[in-house]
């Protein structure tokens, strides 16, 4: 039986974790792409009026996401002409396991004038993604792409680069929702080094000047920070267009459950912690 290419399937008025939300953490837990989208998809879909562009998302990681079935709660808090904000909460057993807030601003023209920016921007692979959403390539240092994950666990810069999966089975994921499960990434770009990765992130800060465009997301690490078991890490997400946004997540300390991927397992190398 060929597996769904999505982390949910819609059930009733809940969403039944898929074979691809289980986290590479722990095959009881549902991986943080999966969470961040599903939230993503609630807060869109209900709240994001026409005219408006989703702008800012921050999920808080707060309790692990058990593998089994999960109903999302969104509130709008504020309907103005130019900024809507809402909430949403991601619940199992009637407690909240995560919540989000998403900002939804107006799109109107560009002001005047010229303003600094990055010099260099990241350059995606030159081909598109050969296999899909499950297949993503990588990038580290000054090296080229590749989908052979071993080969870029050092202490160089990572990127990634892969076409989001569906968070619900049958629906294609929008842009908003495939940058929320792209950019929780930034965790993995940010915090994995010359033995892996032993940082587990607790929330996540996407800002988007613009939607996506295309099917496929890259992700380049800006700076890693850490002291104490605590990690900051930052990163800009782009297209083949150019750069289109930032995320910002913290982790705590998971040393005892490092995960090493030199060994390329299948199911780890696509970024699903």
């Amino acid at each position: 039986m060929t597996t769904p290419l999505a982390f949910f399937a819609a059930v009733d008025d809940a969403f039944e974790p898929l074979p691809f939300a289980s986290s590479a953490w722990s095959p009881n837990m549902v991986n943080g792409p999966a969470v961040c989208g599903l939230l993503a998809r609630a807060l869109e879909t209900q709240h994001c009026a026409q005219g408006f562009s989703p702008a800012r998302l921050t999920v808080d990681l707060f309790r692990p996401t058990l593998y089994k079935p999960v109903t999302v709660v969104t509130e709008l808090v504020r309907d103005g002409n130019r900024i809507r904000v809402a909430d949403a909460a991601l619940m199992q057993d009637g407690e909240d396991v995560a919540r989000a807030s998403a900002v939804f601003l107006k799109r109107s023209v560009q002001p005047p004038g010229e303003r600094w920016r990055r010099a260099e921007f990241p350059e995606p692979p030159p081909v598109p993604v050969a296999n899909g959403p499950t297949a993503p390539m990588w990038s580290s240092g000054l090296d080229g792409w590749s989908s052979r994950i071993g080969d870029h666990q050092n202490s160089e810069r990572k990127r990634m680069w892969q076409a989001p999966l569906s968070v619900v089975e049958g629906e294609p994921p929008s842009a908003f929702a495939g940058a929320a499960m792209i950019g929780e990434s930034t965790s993995l770009m940010t915090n994995w080094g010359t033995t892996g990765i032993g940082f587990i992130n607790t929330d996540l800060t996407l800002a988007l000047a613009r939607p996506l465009i295309g099917s496929e997301i890259g992700v380049e690490a800006d700076s890693h920070i850490s002291a104490d078991g605590i990690a900051v890490g930052s990163a800009t997400l782009f297209d083949r267009h150019g750069s289109f946004g930032t995320c910002v997540v913290t982790a705590l300390s998971n040393a005892d459950r490092q995960i090493d991927f030199s060994n390329g397992d299948p199911r780890r190398r696509v970024g699903m912690l």
